[in-house]
């Protein structure tokens, strides 16, 4: 496995003597504030997956890919090429297993013997390269992130149901969350790890050093409260240059809306959601009216 700025490469066939993929690899775990487990076990704590605490991974990752690029061109000249970096409908799982950088766990998403705590990105080119051979599944009998999840998601190994997925419901789904799957949420309001929390082929994971990964604005530590607080303006600025900005300031809320109406009933928790009940945004005040329901207020 070839190694260039953080990125682990290998290639693998994609088109029979036509198209190949260079498929990369990138580690991105950092030290927490606290053990993972303690955060979730905290209600009143906002539980953000550590993927998106630091600097969005999309421009980082393409940027070393054309780094890497850049160099292959050096040594043999110039070649077409496209680097991809979970920016377009490019199938990364099925085309890392391929060139052998690790498996599809029960999950869906690819790991290996360090762990499942790393980004992909592939390069597509002409160059004449030798693919790698796939790598051998070695999930064995486990299950546990099949019994972890807390939406029943992953319905069977290798199968997910994605309209239940906590990932899915709290980033790419855009109107209301379904309300039988609300409770099941908790404190996860952008995102989920319990999956990977579970997997054993984590505890040999390596930290990252990768400065741009290293958690930002607290979001290891914040409270529902503290996060619900943040004006419009302030959602732009903190998150600026993070991926969680992409879901809007909306469904920021809506998210954060649901966790609090999971969360232990306190004074300061029904201030918050009452704050916000009159909000401009019928989703928001949707989710905001159920989270109050929750701790016996009426709105």
């Amino acid at each position: 496995m070839a190694r260039h700025a953080g990125l682990r490469a290998r290639p693998a066939q994609l088109v029979p003597g036509t198209l190949r993929v260079i498929s990369c690899r990138m580690d991105y775990l950092r030290d927490a504030a606290a053990p993972p487990e303690e955060e979730l076990a905290d209600g009143a704590r906002a539980y953000v997956a550590r993927y998106a605490r630091g600097r969005d991974y999309h421009k980082l990752l393409r940027s070393r890919l054309q780094r890497l690029c850049e160099r292959i061109a050096g040594e043999h000249g110039p070649f077409r090429h496209r680097a991809f970096a979970d920016s377009a409908p490019v199938m990364e799982v099925e085309l890392a297993a391929r060139a052998g950088i690790g498996w599809r766990g029960k999950h869906t998403l690819l790991l290996d013997r360090e762990g499942s705590w790393f980004f992909l990105g592939e390069i597509y080119c002409d160059l004449p390269l030798a693919p790698d051979s796939a790598a051998e599944d070695h999930c064995g009998t486990c299950q546990r992130c099949i019994d972890v999840c807390p939406t029943r998601a992953i319905v069977a190994p290798y199968r997910l149901d994605a309209r239940r997925c906590i990932s899915y419901l709290t980033i790419e789904h855009k109107s209301a969350i379904p309300e039988e799957l609300r409770p099941l949420i908790g404190s996860r309001v952008y995102g989920c790890d319990d999956c990977q929390l579970v997997c054993p082929w984590n505890g040999f994971a390596k930290i990252s050093h990768e400065d741009d990964f290293q958690a930002r604005n607290g979001l290891d530590r914040a409270t529902l409260v503290e996060l619900f607080s943040w004006t419009e303006g302030q959602f732009d600025e903190r998150l600026r240059g993070s991926p969680i900005r992409r879901i809007g300031y909306e469904r920021w809320l809506r998210n954060i809306a649901v966790g609090l109406g999971n969360a232990p009933t306190s004074a300061d928790v029904i201030t918050s959601l009452k704050e916000k009940q009159d909000h401009p945004s019928e989703l928001v005040r949707e989710h905001v009216i159920w989270a109050l329901k929750r701790h016996g207020v009426a709105a």
